[in-house]
């Protein structure tokens, strides 16, 4: 039976694009007006949303130009006491006492007649928090540079107020203007140097921005930036979500990174982590004040079971403030263009997603839902569009919440596009369990193109999480143990053959069915080898995985450089043609006989042929339209390591056979051809 809608009550937008949603458009208006309600609340307190949103104009160490002085203000409503120490005040835990205002922010005055010589740019300092349980030294809530000690390993806060602030000259840069649709280079600034350490801002704008632009790529997406304590986390147990990560270098260095990007037409995303915090006290906001709650919820909520972490109480109007301010700043100081949330399947619902397989729809609006994680991610979006015409937003959700990914208006979440995060959960399950020979085309076809209409999404053959240590690149699944010995341009190795042709249908496919943006993680472009390993105690503090060896896809005596043209090529030939923007593929032809796919997308024929040694002479097949066509990508061309079995130079007029239009090719094996009318 068909859902219906009452035709008295005009449905939401979300509801008459997916009338499978009628039954739960209650719920969908109700978050609608929730979020409705928690605006006009904010408006009437604050201003604006906008205003809502500067906390940390307030918190932490902010000088006060006009009345000549440092403010520090800190939100404990449960501390006993609080006191500034640091190196201006001999670390003397008395010296600086904090007053308690009836918010719950404390707060102290520092006058340049006094410590103007001694609370200078680079200082140290701490809070020291006394609470019920006992006095600890802290770092604050909003702090903006933390640094940590080579010796004892203890993080402290630095004063950072450089003399000359940072000039820009990226004023006329505006993402929709450069990113008509996102081809996004994933990317980690520490492991992006090819020497055994860890990269630098500055080095990652010298040396990686370039190779970006020339790939064709149009924005970074930059991982690991909010301090995090542990560098094995790979960025994702944050302690101070408003500091830029020292390891790489200084805040102005950072800036350096985004001006220079945007200087060459790159937009940049942060990887902003609001779905959780690391459980350390030491440097994080666990139990700041003493409560066992405030910034997360108490009791076995507050902590993630499969992450050990921190889980923020987004209902929380202090929590709301925080997290909204904290996108505020990274979007206003930055100048990031937009970013990637991770985490939101956690997010949105009690149980995180552990465990649980989205079967039907009551599981979108049940009672396993975080109704103020919704609204706090509303309220997000609602915010960065606001602050940023053009912002980019992409959600990492697994679950396929209906909605997340369209306007707020409509009955949405209001992100901009969603991981496809089944793609490259298949390519890999794929590689690993089954035969070449035995590939489902109809399988393949299904997981590349099952998508929620009118949501759009960020496809990708892999991305860091295929690449962690435990798991293997595409690259190192299909050549294996080769990839070390038998990579040499004048090598035949069968094997490496084999995984270089399907390393690049795997791409392109992925590529031109999957979605409407496209991500690659750095490196793999090339097929790099070998997983991503942070230095830890189990590989005795090595660097040795946690680099890029750009040298190999230089070497033009190595296949790395193949992949690469290749890769190139692809992003070429998606960006002219405006593949991205164009509606989903449709499909022309599929022989599980013959393992071929053919398809036809933005006016392109894609044709793949699957085949471990079947090439088909006078292939025919059906075409849309008449006319003569010509090959635009060739994967099989010896530029890409492949045969030349095909001349690219040729062209193919149609025909007509059994009153359709047809051409006929010859479509060699584990080859992927593009063509173009005209």
């Amino acid at each position: 039976m068909e859902p219906t809608v009452s035709p008295f009550t005009p449905a939401l937008p979300l509801v008459e694009q997916d009338p499978w949603l009628a039954p739960y458009e209650p719920v969908l208006l109700a978050r609608q007006q929730r979020l409705k309600q928690r605006l006009e609340a904010i408006a009437q307190e604050h201003g604006s949303l906008a205003k809502f949103a500067t906390a940390h104009q307030r918190l932490g160490l902010n000088y006060d130009s006009r009345r000549k002085g440092y403010w520090y203000r800190e939100w404990a409503p449960a501390a006993q006491a609080l006191s500034l120490v640091g190196d201006f005040n001999g670390w003397d835990r008395q010296a600086t006492p904090l007053q308690k205002g009836a918010d719950g922010v404390w707060e102290v005055f520092l006058p340049d007649k006094q410590y103007r010589d001694v609370l200078t740019h680079g200082s140290h300092y701490k809070v020291h928090v006394v609470t019920a349980k006992g006095a600890k030294d802290r770092l604050p809530a909003t702090l903006r540079r933390a640094v940590q000690n080579d010796q004892t390993k203890d993080f402290s806060g630095q004063v950072w107020r450089p003399e000359t602030p940072f000039i820009w000259t990226d004023q006329k840069f505006r993402v929709q203007n450069y990113v008509r649709e996102p081809f996004i280079y994933e990317c980690h600034v520490g492991m992006a140097t090819e020497e055994a350490r860890i990269g630098t801002y500055v080095e990652f704008a010298e040396n990686v921005l370039p190779r970006v632009q020339a790939l064709g790529y149009n924005c970074i997406q930059l991982m690991a930036v909010m301090e995090h304590p542990y560098y094995g986390s790979f960025g994702y147990h944050v302690a101070n979500f408003f500091g830029v990560s020292s390891r790489f270098g200084t805040p102005e260095e950072l800036k350096h990174l985004v001006n220079e990007a945007h200087s060459r037409g790159i937009a940049v995303l942060l990887d902003v982590v609001h779905s959780h915090a690391v459980k350390n006290e030491a440097e994080g906001l666990a139990d700041f004040d003493g409560s066992g709650g405030q910034y997360f919820h108490e009791g076995g909520r507050g902590n993630h079971p499969g992450w050990d972490s921190k889980l923020f109480d987004y209902g929380k109007p202090e929590v709301q403030q925080f997290l909204l301010s904290n996108l505020r700043y990274w979007l206003e100081e930055f100048h990031f263009d937009g970013f990637r949330f991770d985490g939101v399947t956690s997010m949105l619902y009690h149980h995180h997603g552990e465990g649980t397989a989205f079967s039907n729809y009551d599981q979108y609006f049940g009672p396993e839902v975080d109704d103020d994680a919704i609204l706090y991610l509303q309220l997000a979006t609602t915010l960065v569009h606001e602050l940023r015409r053009g912002a980019l937003l992409i959600a990492e959700d697994m679950s396929g919440m209906p909605g997340l990914c369209r306007p707020v208006a409509e009955g949405g979440v209001g992100f901009d596009y969603r991981l496809g995060m089944g793609i490259p959960d298949f390519w890999i399950k794929l590689l690993k369990h089954t035969r070449d020979e035995n590939w489902n085309l109809g399988e393949l076809w299904y997981t590349l193109t099952n998508r929620r209409t009118g949501e759009k999404t960020v496809a990708y053959a892999e991305s860091h999480d295929q690449a962690l240590v435990g798991d293997k690149t595409l690259s190192h699944w299909l050549i294996d143990a080769d990839i070390y010995t038998h990579m040499q341009r004048n090598d035949p190795s069968p094997v490496v053959a084999r995984g270089i042709a399907l390393h690049k249908m795997i791409r392109l496919v992925t590529l031109a069915l999957g979605g409407e943006a496209y991500l690659n993680f750095i490196g793999n472009e090339f097929g790099h080898p070998e997983w991503v390993d942070f230095p830890r105690e189990g590989n005795n503090w090595s660097h040795h995985y946690a680099r890029r060896q750009w040298s190999l896809a230089d070497n033009p005596d190595l296949k790395y450089q193949c992949l690469l043209a290749f890769d190139k090529a692809m992003v070429l030939m998606a960006r002219q043609r405006r593949l991205l923007a164009a509606p989903h593929a449709h499909q022309l032809n599929m022989d599980t006989n013959n393992q071929v796919l053919i398809f036809e997308r933005a006016g392109l024929i894609f044709i793949f042929n699957f085949h471990v040694d079947r090439s088909i002479p006078d292939y025919r097949f059906f075409v849309p339209h008449p006319g003569r066509y010509r090959i635009i990508l060739n994967s099989d061309d010896s530029a890409f390591d492949g045969f030349n079995r095909v001349d690219s130079t040729l062209t193919y007029d149609t025909f007509v056979e059994d009153e359709v239009n047809k051409l006929s090719l010859y479509i060699t094996s584990r080859t992927a051809l593009v063509l173009s009318l005209g």
